[in-house]
């Protein structure tokens, strides 16, 4: 399950809803949201990030290359600012995302599950490379306080929660060895080309939470542009799974504009 489709639907469902919404209508609702300290804003961007253990565990000894992938987002939010000549306020909102990367790497004695050549699962611990690609879309709720610095700047944090809809933690390992059970077990070779793949997709949760830090610049009346920090404070795996043995974490940078009524 992909997050385009989604991003399809809200965007046609938006284009049919806008023409029955009369420019009347739209003005004298702005103004009476404006009137109780109440500001909208239509938001997309792109994420750019990745999903790694902290701190880098003994098992992983290099990181051989990194390959971010689109990764887009589109929400809106729905600002209340308070009394002191509006500075402070409180951020609630809703965005549909996706999360995504390629990496590689080179590891030791790296707790590992993969498929065999008749398909068959083997575990132990496996010295070599070892290819990884993430890629997660969901619905996110943040929830911030913000602080207008001036007429144009403000920064914002607090927290965010994430129910994911689509899930993928895949990969294969190549040019190197698995220690069957344990690192003394029977040695099974990959070389010259051969490779064996994992898939931990079904093992990772759809409950994610952290926090969100971020600063705006309104560029112009109704366009802002805007970076959002998310790092995840939750294993993106499942409690009751083991073949990883370290924790990992959703962290990534998000940029965009938004569009404020």
């Amino acid at each position: 399950m992909k997050i385009y489709p989604y991003i399809v639907s809200l965007l046609i469902a938006a284009g049919v809803a806008l023409p029955t919404y009369s420019q009347v209508d739209r003005n004298e609702t702005l103004i009476r949201s404006a009137l109780h300290g109440l500001e909208y804003e239509i938001k997309a961007g792109f994420s750019i990030g990745g999903t790694a253990p902290l701190p880098l565990p003994a098992e992983i000894r290099s990181i051989d290359s990194y390959k971010p992938t689109l990764a887009i987002s589109i929400g809106g939010e729905v600002t209340k600012w308070f009394a002191l000549q509006n500075k402070f306020g409180i951020i609630a909102g809703l965005r549909l995302e996706n999360k995504s990367m390629i990496t590689q790497a080179t590891v030791k004695n790296y707790s590992m599950e993969i498929l065999g050549q008749g398909g068959e699962r083997i575990s132990g611990a496996w010295t070599g490379g070892v290819k990884t690609k993430v890629n997660t879309s969901g619905l996110t709720i943040p929830l911030m306080a913000t602080y207008k610095i001036n007429n144009r700047w403000n920064i914002k944090g607090g927290t965010y929660f994430s129910y994911l809809l689509s899930r993928e933690f895949s990969g294969h390992v190549y040019e190197g060895y698995l220690r069957e059970g344990n690192p003394t077990g029977d040695k099974v070779e990959f070389n010259n080309g051969k490779i064996a793949t994992y898939d931990f997709s079904n093992d990772l949760r759809h409950f994610q939470w952290g926090l969100q830090f971020g600063a705006g610049w309104r560029a112009f009346k109704h366009l802002n542009i805007y970076a959002d920090l998310t790092w995840g404070l939750n294993n993106i795996f499942k409690s009751d799974f083991h073949t990883i043995t370290f924790a990992m974490y959703p962290i990534y940078l998000n940029i965009g504009f938004g569009y404020a009524f």
